[in-house]
């Protein structure tokens, strides 16, 4: 009997006595419709989360299990150097530390349902030991899967930003700007908006269409209240946004001040002492463990690391600095997404989120009564206001040691305005409806750090919702797939907009690439001979600007040498100068290749990487799709993603909703229970 022998059978054991609460697998069933679409039935949560697991190692054990091995500090056992980074970030954040003081606070009913999760999760390991990546992972514990949810949650708080700007010299520079495209997009309707008496909201995250934040679709359904159909990340045990038979809601990234660093006042001649109001303190000291793999074999690496009273501490070349986020003290971030799961009115789903558990993260709402709320959520810390908070904070002072944070009624946020929409595209919060009705700046604190810039995306939403007197659905979905810039260009990084004043006869060379790119309509559908050209002007820009020059204007002679460059690349890679989008830019799945529209912050954004042959492929951006309708008290709900829901290549979900998805088109989903079993495609129990 060989090792992994062994392991598997602590495996089996330990899954056995992993928790008190019983999973019958008698009770759960997972039926999978004509997309592969898991519709989970079970008699409670916790068996609900054994069979969610068991459905999604199905589809993506691997994901699965990254993500757990970056969240317990094992990913360079995995893939070696590379991993050593998320390792070290990790080990840095002292995720056992919060897990002893919080998991008592932690709902007992959400522990059954992590137990199950967990146990679903071992008991596939266990069953299929050839697809097991590092032995010491297993068995999953709750603890390991809340490890995975506090770095996840440090990261989507600007964290990991903050750790590497110590680590690269330039603490207190944390780039939290919008300005590569990436985000996403909500927006709501009640019946003040739309013709027919209904109510509308618009899911569209926008998020790596692979790896540990990519969306995994499924329907849920217990004897103990959970009926919601929606999306999930890998290793998350309950939606995550998504539609019940009441309410709706989604989100999108929000950018206020969620994490600061501090300089500490050191003790001179001293490598561990600190200065804190005239009082001396000593820093914990640590040491971070990874693994590089040399000649097949991992060799331990280890990097020095601090506490102090702010938080986790590094030092580099200009002294040592601490970084303070609110995720750090926070543990029930999952509990609150699972009890939104099952929430059934708005003043139950208000409630909810006044755990002020989810760092950050804007919401949309809607649902059945007619109701539709946006907060731009968070949990912000009370700070001082004599402070820059922008900056770096002095961390000799607890005049800075914040403890307290902001309620969530103290947060921008909107109800039921009489424009009848709301909507968000990681701009500011206070542009979230009609002008007269938005929160204003001046009510906020200037130290809670909201942004306070549009986007093209918000500027062109909110530019097709005020074209409509009233809206249907069909116009909803309309404004959902537009692919349009707004005019002028809007981008807040950068303004681009002297493209369009320069004369085609000052520049001869690329005369003919100016004159396209000015009769273009900027649409980015595939066959747009300007959208191409624009694409590979846009992909350009790195090479000549930088994130510091945040809205430089683009002069008309550097915007020449760039359509120069773009001129140039297009005979190397195409041999001609009449390049559509979807000639250059393809949305790609194992051998298949497809032309594809969007580009980095049009509505259908798209964000794409270097693919072969001188053409990009998408990476991130329109992922996950739901859009839904509340008519006559019932939902209706339709929804598409990128590729399939399937991670494994050869599933016939790995590809099968690309083709629909290159054209704008949905798929029905439904709660009723006969048709969903009647048109099943297998019908089974996990083992």
């Amino acid at each position: 009997m060989n090792f992994k022998f062994y392991i598997l059978i602590f495996i089996s054991f330990y899954s056995f006595i992993l928790n008190s609460q019983k999973v019958n697998i008698n009770n759960i069933e997972i039926v999978r419709d004509s997309f592969g679409v898991p519709h989970i039935y079970a008699k409670s949560d916790a068996e609900l989360a054994y069979g969610l697991a068991w459905a999604h190692a199905e589809d993506d054990f691997k994901t699965i299990q990254e993500a757990y091995l970056a969240g317990n500090s094992m990913l360079s056992k995995h893939i070696g150097l590379k991993g050593a980074p998320i390792d070290f970030l990790s080990q840095l954040i002292r995720p056992d530390d919060t897990i002893d003081s919080l998991y008592k606070t932690i709902d007992k009913q959400f522990i059954k349902v992590i137990h199950g999760y967990a146990k679903g999760l071992n008991n596939f390991a266990n069953n299929h030991p050839d697809q097991v990546l590092v032995d010491k992972l297993f068995p999953i514990t709750p603890r390991k899967m809340l490890k995975y949810s506090l770095l996840q949650l440090f990261v989507f708080s600007e964290g990991e930003k903050a750790v590497l700007s110590i680590f690269n010299n330039t603490a207190g520079v944390i780039d939290t700007s919008n300005d590569n495209g990436l985000g996403s997009n909500l927006f709501a309707f009640s019946s003040k908006k739309t013709k027919n008496n209904e109510t509308f909201l618009a899911i569209n995250t926008h998020q790596p269409l692979n790896g540990p934040t990519s969306w995994y679709e499924v329907h849920l359904v217990s004897d103990e209240g959970t009926n919601i159909i929606g999306a999930t990340f890998p290793g998350a045990p309950c939606v995550l946004t998504g539609t019940n038979q009441n309410l709706a809601w989604t989100h999108t990234v929000n950018y206020p001040d969620k994490t600061d660093i501090f300089q500490l006042e050191m003790v001179k001649n001293s490598k561990s002492k600190y200065i804190v109001d005239d009082e001396i303190l000593k820093l914990e000291k640590f040491r971070g463990k990874a693994f590089i793999k040399f000649l097949g074999f991992p060799i331990k690496v280890s990097k020095r690391y601090y506490r102090s009273i702010y938080g986790p501490t590094l030092k580099n070349k200009n002294g040592f600095y601490s970084v303070r986020t609110p995720s750090l003290f926070k543990i029930r971030a999952l509990e609150q997404w699972w009890k939104m799961n099952k929430s059934k009115t708005f003043e139950e789903f208000y409630k909810i989120l006044e755990m002020n558990e989810i760092p950050g993260f804007n919401f949309g709402y809607a649902d059945k009564y007619d109701n539709i709320f946006y907060i731009s959520n968070g949990i912000i810390p009370v700070r001082n206001e004599k402070y820059n908070w922008r900056g770096i904070v002095p961390g000799n002072t607890r005049k800075t040691l914040w403890v307290d944070y902001h309620s969530t009624k103290d947060l921008p946020q909107v109800l039921n305005p009489e424009s009848g929409f709301l909507y968000n595209a990681n701009n500011t919060p206070f542009k979230s409806t009609a002008e007269n009705e938005n929160p204003n700046s001046e009510d906020f604190p200037e130290e809670m750090g909201y942004s306070i810039y549009d986007n093209n995306r918000s500027t062109r939403i909110l530019e097709l919702i005020e074209s409509y007197d009233r809206i249907d659905f069909s116009d909803f979905k309309s404004i959902k797939f537009d692919y349009k810039f707004p005019k002028p260009f809007n981008f807040n990084f950068v303004d681009v907009n002297q493209i369009m004043e320069m004369n085609p006869n000052d520049y001869p060379e690329i005369s003919e690439l100016i004159n396209e790119i000015q009769i273009w309509d900027r649409s980015t559908n595939s066959d747009s001979l300007g959208a191409g050209i624009f694409a590979m002007f846009y992909y350009n820009l790195g090479n000549y600007i930088k994130k510091s020059y945040i809205n430089r204007k683009l002069s008309k002679d550097l915007i020449a040498v760039m359509l120069k460059d773009v001129k140039n690349y297009m005979i190397k890679y195409f041999n001609k100068t009449k390049v559509r989008l979807g000639d250059y830019q393809k949305l790609v799945r194992g051998k298949k290749e497809i032309p594809i529209w969007g580009m980095p912050d049009v509505i259908t954004a798209m964000t794409s990487s270097r693919h072969e042959g001188g053409k990009r492929k998408i990476i991130h951006g329109e992922s996950y799709i739901q859009l839904v309708k509340f008519s006559k008290g019932l939902p209706h709900i339709e929804s598409i993603m990128s590729y399939g829901n399937s991670e494994n290549p050869d599933s016939p979900h790995y590809d099968d909703q690309m083709e629909m998805f290159s054209k704008f088109e949905t798929k029905k989903m439904t709660f009723d229970k006969e048709f969903i079993y009647r048109n099943a495609k297998s019908i089974y129990r996990p083992e």
